[in-house]
């Protein structure tokens, strides 16, 4: 059984308070809009498929406690909440992709001849629907990935690497790249499943190992430093990482230190791959140095639970995401529509009309 993040029960959003891991166990529970920017602003929740599904939870929870005059009111008071959502957490573009798509639901509603109750009632069931389809998806991803991988290595079990936390802890349920690790575990295929420690924020440490563990999967944990050595020294057959945002061109948004990983893979002849649901991808945006990168408080950098650990007064250069060039992405990115080269994404989903 994998973990759940997201609780949703009752018309009550609980959300896992990943700070606390994994030396605690607690749940928040966010009843508005407010509360809900503030535990994705805190990184409480954190991966860009449970950023928006919390965000509009959040704003479903503050519905079902709320009064509104007509249907004005109401679609005046969504826009503006689920649009506030997006400036939590920018670089993930599914928190912006879903607040302009519920947007554009509720203004549908509001042109059609269905009554005030009715619209707060099909606005909440839209943000319940993304929990159970978000699962859906990734068990979609975790399996073309799967195939993907063991169809280049034939009979024998692989080794695998990944960065930061995208499992069940990142998402609504198992997870996009760790999908993947999660699928082949699943087969009987997997050997090993490396994880970096990913500082500053340590999700890999914390969480990626954290998941691991729970679910008795077999894997080694390495400071992300030892990436090089350990591709030089041991045969690992692909590295798989998650996006927070894909350009059209394949560019891809990941957690500070995916570039690194890429650029090191790529001169081992590991395959590279890069999961995230179709929800991820940024049409409207042409290539990597158009995505906006999210920079975090200095804390994060010279800090570690709360202990200053870096000389006072250095100065600190905090990004959480860079960007790594479609051409490093050498497996392929996997989405729940199956396992495309970046050259070819864009013509794909437009094939798809995403």
């Amino acid at each position: 059984m994998s973990l759940r993040a997201i609780k949703w029960s009752e018309n009550k959003l609980h959300v896992l308070d990943q700070l606390l891991l994994p030396g605690k166990t607690e749940y928040v529970t966010v009843t508005n809009v407010e509360e809900g920017w503030q535990v994705i602003n805190r990184m409480q929740v954190r991966g860009a498929p449970a950023i928006a599904i919390v965000g509009c939870l959040s704003l479903a929870t503050e519905l079902i406690h709320s009064s509104f005059k007509d249907k004005d009111e109401l679609l005046k008071a969504i826009s503006e909440k689920i649009h506030y959502l997006v400036t939590a957490r920018p670089t993930a573009v599914n928190m912006k992709r879903a607040a302009d798509q519920l947007t554009s639901f509720s203004k549908r509603l509001h042109r059609e001849n269905v009554s005030l109750a009715e619209m707060v009632s099909l606005v909440i069931e839209w943000c319940q629907k993304m929990l159970e389809d978000d699962v859906s998806t990734n068990k979609k991803i975790g399996d073309f990935g799967a195939e993907s991988i063991l169809k280049s290595v034939k009979d024998r079990k692989v080794k695998l690497l990944t960065h930061c936390n995208t499992g069940s802890l990142a998402t609504a349920g198992y997870g996009t790249a760790l999908g993947v690790v999660r699928s082949i575990y699943g087969s009987g295929q997997l050997a090993q499943a490396y994880c970096t420690e990913t500082r500053p924020y340590n999700q890999g440490a914390r969480l990626t190992a954290y998941e691991l563990v729970f679910e008795k999967m077999p894997g080694v944990l390495i400071c992300d430093s030892m990436a090089g050595a350990l591709m030089n020294n041991h045969k690992i057959d692909a590295v798989v990482v998650g996006a927070d945002r894909v350009t059209r061109n394949g560019d891809t948004a990941n957690k500070i230190g995916t570039y690194q990983l890429a650029v090191v893979a790529k001169h081992h002849n590991v395959p590279f791959y890069v999961c995230a649901p179709t929800t991820s991808i940024d049409l409207s945006l042409a290539e990597g140095k158009d995505i906006p990168i999210e920079e975090r408080p200095h804390t994060e950098m010279t800090d570690v639970a709360g202990v200053r650990i870096a000389s006072p007064g250095i100065s600190c250069w905090n990004p959480a995401f860079d960007v790594t060039p479609a051409e490093l992405i050498t497996g392929g990115i996997v989405t729940e529509l199956g396992v495309f080269k970046p050259a070819e994404l864009y013509d794909r989903l437009r094939a798809q009309k995403l």
